[in-house]
């Protein structure tokens, strides 16, 4: 692979059979592979990529994500998320005298940000095609990521092979799509315990917008939901609207608001999703079927705030309802 990023057309032969009895054994008897769309484009960014580079071409094709290669010794790298440019902010907004270097930045830096600041390292975890899917939605909730790589090994050359990457929305989609209703589907919020209901991160549209990106770091979330004077539930601010702001490399001009920043999203922002706590899960992955969703935020008759309940809720979700629906062995 050369440096700087790679696109690979992929197809498969094989699609996603019927839909399977009962919710637990899809993700049980399904390969992660099962998962993967007929045709899809993989990008991949070699690690000598400048990271302004790196950022230009994730907004020119419309992706917040990209597996990182190392040329030098033919292997997977990790995942560059939109964690990593959060991060390269921080950096830069307490280290402002170093701002001059940062065109020569690389992705293979990112390492001695990621020790400057203390924080988790770039996502390595990964796994084989395939393996179970049952054992990716495990990885990636142990891991707390969002999406993992599918990394297969060349027979020949014993060369490690990017294959894609499987989202946690991909996963519930494909649960959505294959799984027929079951009792577990047909309870409402109020009556399962998923979500995060309890000391919320929140912020208005005036809170500045480095005071946002400081909670998503702290708290580990990729959302902060606005709110009005009277709770109510106006907007969220999301991890990717960062891509945004630091369009062009500008990492220095962040001092405006959250009004201001979400002013520059793109136009064809689909908006934010809502539920109560009486809606019900079957409900709920009807919407993840027909729209992508990567969050719902939990609202009560009022539109005020009650909770937020993501992708990764969901899924922990489905697979702990499943291990307990299981017969023992």
């Amino acid at each position: 692979m050369s440096a700087g990023a790679e696109a690979a057309e992929s197809a498969r032969t094989s699609s996603p059979t019927a839909a399977t009895e009962q919710l637990p054994p899809a993700p049980n008897v399904r390969t992660s592979y099962d998962v993967l769309p007929v045709s899809f484009r993989l990008i991949i960014f070699d690690t000598a990529l400048l990271v302004k580079k790196s950022l230009n071409i994730l907004i020119q094709n419309g992706i917040v994500s990209a597996p990182l290669w190392d040329s030098k010794t033919s292997t997977f790298a990790g995942l560059l998320t939109t964690s990593d440019y959060i991060n390269v902010i921080q950096y830069y907004w307490h280290n402002p005298d170093a701002l001059a270097q940062i065109d020569q930045f690389r992705l293979n830096n990112l390492r001695d940000i990621e020790k400057a600041l203390g924080v988790t390292p770039i996502e390595t975890v990964s796994i084989h095609p395939e393996k179970p899917l049952y054992e990716a939605c495990r990885r990636m909730l142990e891991s707390r990521a969002r999406r993992i790589p599918l990394v297969d090994i060349d027979d020949e050359t014993q060369r490690h092979m990017v294959v894609s990457v499987v989202t946690q929305y991909r996963i519930l989609k494909f649960i959505a799509v294959n799984v027929k209703e079951t009792e577990n589907l047909k309870k409402p919020l109020k009556d399962i315990n998923v979500g995060s209901y309890e000391n919320l991160a929140t912020a208005s549209m005036d809170t500045p917008v480095m005071d946002v990106i400081h909670m998503l770091v702290r708290k580990s979330i990729s959302s902060v939901p606005i709110l009005d004077r009277d709770g109510v539930v106006i907007n969220v601010f999301e991890a990717v609207d960062v891509i945004t702001l630091i369009k062009g490399g500008v990492y220095d001009d962040l001092n405006l608001t959250v009004g201001e920043a979400l002013l520059k999203r793109n136009d064809d922002f689909a908006g934010i999703y809502t539920c109560s706590m009486y809606d019900r899960l079957d409900t709920i992955f009807d919407t993840v079927r027909k729209s992508r969703v990567h969050r719902l935020v939990v609202i009560d008759e009022n539109n005020r705030l009650k909770g937020v309940l993501t992708l990764s809720d969901i899924l922990e979700y489905v697979l702990l309802e499943g291990e307990g629906d299981e017969p023992p062995s």
